[in-house]
């Protein structure tokens, strides 16, 4: 389905709501801290990914963020070559600016700040990129704490104890209608303004992007995929192929699962465990 972003101001005012105050942005996951580990022993991931370009759309707009220890995914829009433009960009320009840094939030909120004004300043010198944009949702490991940056309504889902969660929020009409008891969220998943976001990277020349942190334990299971697999397949089913031994038959039968669906738009996905076993350390993969 295709992706529009709409402002925030103007979602309020189609739905009524002008005069209520906003909502302020979470901008961090507070969760009760772990044991600290020694400082020697050293964390790994085990890590794949996926990236589909579905059953209608003619070309695959979502990049899939790998490199160095950034993990994730862009869910591009806009023109013809638009929003394959403003992912890909997303992705060179965040590997670009972090690399051989260390990961703290405000340089993470940085480097999403500084690749939104690259693509602004893009669109601005050529008129068939006019209104591209992406969403973006990105892992970044540290020592102990996994930040995650957030814009739009691509998600990020923690495996913690055979629990899952979803981290972010959705930048979207139906998802702050939902927050504010307006819509069940079965209600929101046929919307038919359900892919109307309110934020996205490269739309205006600043951005407010969410940076979550949240205490890492070794074997948590991540995954953050487009709205071209959560918007098709289920919480529950995502949490059942999470907890699957295989990760990479998890990666393949995700992107089964959203095309049995229709596969109405791109399907993008990075799947991630934390170990502590060297030998697994990072074997992404990116199968087309």
């Amino acid at each position: 389905m295709r992706k529009f972003i709409i402002s925030d101001r103007i979602a309020r005012k189609l739905r009524g709501l002008e005069n209520e105050p906003a909502q302020p942005a979470q901008q961090e996951e507070s969760a009760a801290a772990p044991a600290q580990k020694p400082a020697e022993e050293k964390r790994f991931f085990r890590t794949t990914a996926r990236t589909d370009i579905g059953l209608v759309r003619r070309m695959n707009q979502d990049a899939v963020i790998l490199g160095g220890k950034l993990m994730g995914v862009a869910d591009g829009m806009g023109g013809h070559r638009g929003g394959e433009t403003a992912s890909a960009g997303t992705r060179d320009g965040l590997l670009r600016i972090l690399e051989g840094r260390m990961p703290e939030e405000e340089t993470l909120r940085d480097a999403i700040s500084e690749v939104n004004l690259e693509l602004w300043n893009q669109q601005l010198t050529d008129e068939s990129l006019s209104g591209m944009g992406t969403t973006l949702t990105v892992l970044w490991p540290g020592e102990s704490n996994m930040l995650i940056g957030h814009v739009g309504d691509s998600r990020c889902y923690l495996m913690r104890a055979g629990e899952m969660r979803q981290v972010t929020e959705d930048h979207s009409m139906v998802a702050d209608m939902v927050r504010r008891g307006l819509l069940s969220e079965e209600q929101a998943a046929s919307h038919p303004m359900r892919n109307y976001i309110t934020r996205a990277v490269g739309t205006e020349p600043t951005i407010q992007a969410d940076i979550y942190s949240v205490p890492r334990q070794a074997g948590d299971r991540w995954l953050v995929c487009s709205d071209g697999l959560h918007g098709l397949v289920s919480k529950d089913r995502l949490r059942e192929l999470m907890s699957m031994e295989d990760m990479e038959e998890a990666a393949d039968q995700m992107i089964r699962e959203a095309l049995d669906q229709g596969g109405r738009d791109n399907i993008s996905l990075v799947l991630a465990e934390d170990s502590e076993e060297p030998e697994k350390e990072e074997t992404g993969e990116v199968a087309e």
